[in-house]
């Protein structure tokens, strides 16, 4: 029987070599790179997916982050963005990526900032609820090297001294670098892989400034009252859902439903003081709400807030756009929505 199948497959290669070779190549050409990114939309996710409080109250509405959606540029995706309507092309120039560094340096880098952001959304959540947060934990991690850094020193490593004293921030690394000379050396006291080493890092002077060629980033711990847990996906990074993040668990922490019902997919970084800042791809995110049926989209004013008023005009979307400055500003203006459904 297997002599039978193994002949019948050869007798189908010999006939047919020159269409399976020509189907072949055809496919590697259709998958070959090509500069440019292809934004196919944005997409969202249900907030309730990724925080848990305990004894959480519960909403008759729903919150979401939003997101855009890329593919990787290829001859069959840039070909077919010129034919589907919502892929549009981005010139990878527009990317400012060092290409020295590792995929696994940038992960780490994105990694920290959905920590920080989710850090900030607990901290003025908790804040504004009125219940209990504590720092009691700090980290400061090397979230970039540069490449005139000498020094063996990696994105990723936890800093734990510099020349044998505690520091917090980059400020506390300029004052130590500050009382010596351009090609004299510090000695950092790292934590790299679970394990402490002490890695050399000669000072190198830039526009008239002494440096070691290091961006620091310090991370916090958070003890919360009720406990929280959050759970994001590997895949997931950045800061653009932190204002969502914000209104989420306050919502959770507090008994007003600030719903109202209505299905509210938002985008904007939140800073400490409750402030709401700009993003990227908020046309897409948009599109992206309009998709997924939701009643309202949160922006921050300004240019975005503009910029997601042309593009429901252009497109003719149903959709409420609401600008906001920040988080109590949020909370007033859904305050003064009517409940989904009343007259």
């Amino acid at each position: 029987m297997f002599n039978r199948i193994y002949e019948n497959i050869k007798k189908f290669m010999r006939e047919n070599y020159k269409s399976i070779l020509l189907l072949l190549v055809f496919y590697f050409v259709l998958m070959y790179p090509v500069p440019y990114y292809i934004t196919t939309g944005g997409g969202t996710i249900d907030v309730k997916d990724r925080v848990k409080i305990e004894n959480a109250y519960s909403s008759k509405g729903s919150l979401h982050l939003a997101y855009v959606q890329e593919l990787e540029g290829n001859v069959a995706t840039f070909l077919l963005s010129f034919f589907i309507p919502s892929w549009e092309r981005v010139d990878s120039s527009v990317y400012k990526v060092d290409e020295e560094e590792s995929v696994e340096s940038i992960y780490f880098r994105n990694r920290l900032e959905l920590e920080e952001s989710t850090n900030t959304a607990i901290a003025v959540a908790y804040k504004k609820a009125l219940k209990t947060f504590e720092v009691v934990d700090e980290h400061l991690y090397i979230i970039y090297v540069s490449k005139n850094s000498k020094s063996d020193l990696k994105v990723g490593d936890e800093v734990l001294e510099v020349d044998g004293e505690k520091i917090k921030d980059l400020d506390s690394l300029k004052r130590i670098i500050g009382h010596k000379e351009v090609g004299e050396s510090v000695l950092f006291k790292v934590v790299r892989k679970k394990k402490t080493r002490e890695v050399e890092a000669e000072i190198i002077e830039e526009d008239g400034e002494k440096l070691v060629g290091i961006s620091l980033h310090l991370a916090k711990e958070y003890k919360t009252d009720p406990k929280i847990k959050l759970a994001f996906k590997e895949s997931e990074s950045g800061p653009s859902g932190g204002m969502m993040l914000s209104l989420d668990i306050y919502n959770k922490l507090t008994r007003q439903d600030i719903t109202k019902g209505y299905k509210i997919v938002g985008t904007g970084t939140v800073s400490e003081d409750g402030t709401v800042g700009e993003i990227g791809g908020v046309k897409y995110k948009l599109r992206g709400a309009v998709s997924k049926k939701a009643d309202i989209f949160l922006v921050p004013e300004g240019e975005n807030y503009k910029e997601a008023l042309k593009e429901k005009k252009k497109e003719h979307y149903h959709i409420q756009i609401i600008g906001v400055k920040n988080i109590d500003d949020v909370l007033m203006k859904l305050e003064n929505l009517k409940i989904k459904g009343d007259g």
